[in-house]
């Protein structure tokens, strides 16, 4: 009986001394693999939304200046367009005109006045006189015409097919946006009010609560409509202005060209609130839109598309990790107990 004992205890120490290496060497081959689990960054699911910091606004860009009489200055290329036709060919065809017809009614008041022209004359037709006056107002208009239809063929572009969508919908009396193509919802923007614009810098009356954030150099395309009455969405530095009308869904395309803080209103008469619906839109770099959009709780496109392949780029690289350790297993030398 105590020879079974004996043996049976010795063949219990030498089961357990040919284990030991065993696990110690699959402890050893599983370390890498929880290392890098323990080093690899969390789900951006899980992460923290990051803190976007808006920019302050800048007095002498985007809003009217004190005893501004003239357009602000534009920063979309259509904008720049026009602000070009308008200093450049209309101002100066409206400057002439008016000046040569305020010339000819002095002329004609001076010339043929009762006092120097008591007979007066008998003339009822002048051929040059009716061509001239014929040709030279359509040859104006021509001129004209060639710098309008391309101004607004430029108005009326289709938007690209990587245009950011926002869609803008006019309440009383207050903005709401959403951005589809990023998966946020709508939110209100709302003005602040005069202590609160103050506080932040804000001009008054054009300060908003929450602003539409814009990328720059990337083409916008807005969907704008109303939800009880006609407002129109204006931004003057952006030469943008359109109706937002219920029901019906308008179109707007245009591409910023310089980051900042840029206000409108709404050009539409739209109940007693009417001037009290501003719009403020922050332009900022396209990687700082990035940042606003996650802080918003969306994504940016493609984002979705390189997350599945990440995670299989993970489940791809912790397979190769398991064969490579089935190998190291497979290859280590038995240990023999003498």
């Amino acid at each position: 009986m105590h020879r079974r004992i004996t043996g049976f205890m010795m063949a219990l120490a030498l089961g357990a001394g040919s284990f030991l290496p065993v696990v110690a060497h699959a402890q050893a081959a599983a370390a890498p693999a929880a290392a890098a689990n323990a080093a690899a960054p969390a789900p951006a699911g899980n992460a923290a939304a990051p803190v976007f910091d808006h920019a302050a606004p800048v007095a002498t860009v985007g809003q009217a200046q004190p005893g501004e009489w003239h357009f602000q200055d534009q920063f979309t290329s259509t904008g720049e367009y026009a602000l070009w036709m308008h200093n450049h060919v209309l101002f100066p065809v409206i400057l002439v005109i008016s000046l040569f017809v305020l010339a000819l009614l002095l002329w004609v008041i001076v010339r043929y006045r009762r006092a120097a022209n008591a007979e007066p004359s008998r003339t009822s037709h002048n051929t040059v006189l009716e061509i001239a006056w014929t040709l030279i107002p359509v040859l104006i208009l021509v001129a004209i015409a060639i710098p309008s239809i391309k101004l607004l063929a430029a108005q009326f572009k289709p938007a690209p097919a990587n245009a950011l969508t926002v869609k803008v919908t006019g309440y009383q009396w207050y903005w709401g946006y959403e951005y589809p193509d990023n998966g946020i919802p709508e939110y209100v923007s709302n003005m602040l009010p005069p202590e609160k614009a103050l506080e932040r810098g804000e001009p008054r009356l054009l300060g908003v609560d929450n602003r539409m954030v814009l990328p720059v150099g990337v083409p916008i395309k807005l969907i704008i409509t109303g939800a009880d009455v006609i407002h129109s969405f204006s931004v003057p530095a952006f030469w943008v202005k359109e109706d937002a009308v219920p029901g019906r869904l308008n179109e707007k395309t245009f591409t910023i060209d310089k980051p900042g803080v840029y206000y409108g209103v709404c050009s539409e008469l739209c109940g007693d609130r009417h001037g009290f619906m501003p719009i403020a839109v922050e332009a900022v770099s396209p990687a700082r839109f990035a940042q606003w959009v996650h802080s918003q709780g969306g994504k940016m496109p493609g984002e979705d598309e390189a997350a599945p392949a990440a995670a299989g780029a993970n489940e791809a690289a912790a397979a190769n990790a398991a064969d490579a350790g089935a190998a190291g297993n497979a290859a280590a030398p038995a240990t023999t107990n003498s």
